[in-house]
């Protein structure tokens, strides 16, 4: 076997190996190792000490790969870069990933520490647990490895640098200039965002940006994504009595803002699922050939219906990718009194509905919850930032406090940009199927302030499975994900744009 491996380290081949070659499973077997020890480092944005952790351990392995590492201050938690020596007359690709997770609830995970890797085989409709030690003798892409960030993001980030492995080996000499931003608190919005890459500007300057965050479409095959969804939020309460009354008492007299609250949602959509409220959808065009590019996406309404299991999907768009080319109003969580066991008789003090705002480039996050408070003013509430006092609630019958979240904003490349194409021309040939190529996804990502600064196009080449459970207990990374990661990025990074 040793020899075998000797033979083809020593040969240079192209990145059309199969998935199945010795050299690349002997790399993906590198990567798990390097995976366990990544993941046992836990990485919740709230915890100062962990993210100087995971620090450490990124400036180590870049470095062992050759790029120069620095630790860019921030108002908070630092960002992570690297960067290969630069050489003149090279294009250069900015890629971004992150490093944090989501916090954790040990309960809920169907193991004994979210932060300690483990293994397990697919069975029917379930996953059984297997040694690690298995790993040392064979490797099934059909295993998965569970752990909090395994696909969000660190299996990417050891992904990358397992290529850069393979690369070497190969003695592959780059098109690219390659530079590496990885985010600590992307999970908590990525507030220092914005100021950090204005103050850096210089040092991030790229030709293009490359996002590996996220998973593949649901199809599983390479996936290539021209943008993301922005986001925004707002809080609304609406009040009754002062303090929680008797139903039998004070019920048919004092109001009820559960009601309330309902009457005013209910207001702001068709039965259909349309926003109605004026002006909301403005600026939206859908051309020819961006829908075709969005029917070619291998959706199936029947299929999303089945998983989710409801009858009827709701009619902004006439089919999912379409749908998702428009903003929305989402209800997010809603509350007034007790419930189930706990249920009280009696008419609520106040009912909150928390909304967020998904955007697309077209609608400006401001204008949005602009448009939305002016609503709310024409079906006559009061509006505030805070809770009412005495003499505001005895000067107005219909008050509502409305709380405004931050602006995360959208991005969407054209379809027709160079590095687009250079994208999906590559993964094709590496991967031998076509790339379905995503318009706008629905989530978001806080990219928008590389591209508001830096002026550059940006993609996301996702790398991971689709039922990851990423923010979820139990999130894992299939073994064949790895590598799907390492061989795209090898193909991304050794071929040179037309």
């Amino acid at each position: 076997m040793r020899v075998i491996l000797l033979l083809i380290l020593t040969i240079s081949i192209s990145y059309t190996y199969s998935q199945d070659s010795l050299l690349l499973k002997a790399q993906v077997a590198n990567s798990i190792n390097e995976l366990q020890d990544f993941v046992a480092i836990p990485n919740d944005a709230l915890n100062a000490n962990d993210i100087q952790r995971n620090l450490f351990w990124l400036k180590e392995k870049f470095t062992q790969r050759g790029f120069n590492t620095a630790e860019l201050e921030t108002e908070n938690h630092p960002l992570f870069f690297a960067t290969l020596p630069m050489e003149e007359g090279k294009p250069t690709v900015l890629i971004y990933m992150h490093f944090d997770g989501q916090s954790v609830d040990p309960g809920k995970w169907n193991q004994a520490s979210p932060y300690k890797t483990v293994l397990k085989q697919p069975i029917e409709n379930d996953f059984e647990t297997i040694p690690l030690e298995t790993l040392k003798d064979s490797i099934d892409y059909n295993w998965r490895l569970f752990g909090r960030s395994t696909s969000d993001d660190k299996g990417p980030i050891v992904m990358l640098l397992n290529a850069f492995d393979l690369l070497k080996k190969e003695v592959k000499t780059l098109p690219f200039n390659v530079k590496v931003i990885l985010d600590g608190e992307e999970e908590k919005s990525s507030k220092p965002l914005p100021t950090a890459v204005k103050e850096y500007r210089e040092l991030l300057e790229a030709d293009f940006l490359l996002i590996a965050d996220g998973p593949v479409h649901s199809s599983a095959k390479p996936t290539v994504v021209y943008g993301c969804r922005g986001i925004t939020t707002l809080s609304l309460t609406t009040y009754g009595p002062v303090k929680p009354q008797h139903s039998g008492h004070y019920g048919n007299y004092a109001p009820n803002p559960g009601f309330q609250l309902a009457q005013l949602l209910a207001s702001m959509k068709d039965t259909e699922g349309r926003v109605t409220i004026k002006g909301y959808y403005d600026g939206i065009t859908i051309s020819e050939a961006e829908q075709n590019i969005l029917k070619s996406v291998p959706d199936s309404n029947q299929a999303i219906a089945e998983k989710l299991q409801f009858k009827s999907a709701e009619k902004v768009g006439s089919f999912y990718q379409e749908a998702l080319q428009y903003p929305s109003l989402n209800i997010r969580g809603l509350g007034s009194g007790w419930i189930g066991k706990e249920a009280r008789t009696i008419v609520p003090a106040s009912a909150t509905a928390e909304l967020d705002l998904r955007l697309v480039p077209e609608s400006d996050g401001n204008r949005l919850k602009k448009l939305v408070k002016s609503h709310i003013t024409n079906q006559g509430y009061h509006i505030l930032d805070h809770a009412p006092t005495k003499e505001e609630r005895l000067t107005h019958t219909k008050i509502v406090t409305v709380l405004e979240g931050s602006v995360t904003d959208a991005f969407r490349t054209d379809l027709d940009n160079e590095y687009g194409d250079f994208l999906v021309n590559t993964m094709k040939q590496a991967f031998n199927e076509d790339v379905v190529q995503i318009r706008i996804m629905g989530g978001t990502v806080p990219i928008a302030p590389f591209i508001n600064e830096l002026q550059i196009p940006a993609f996301i080449v996702p790398m991971v499975n689709p039922d990851n459970n990423q923010h979820s207990p139990n999130e894992n990374l299939k073994i064949g994900q790895m590598a799907y990661g390492i061989k795209a990025f090898y193909a991304l990074l050794s071929t040179t744009p037309n």
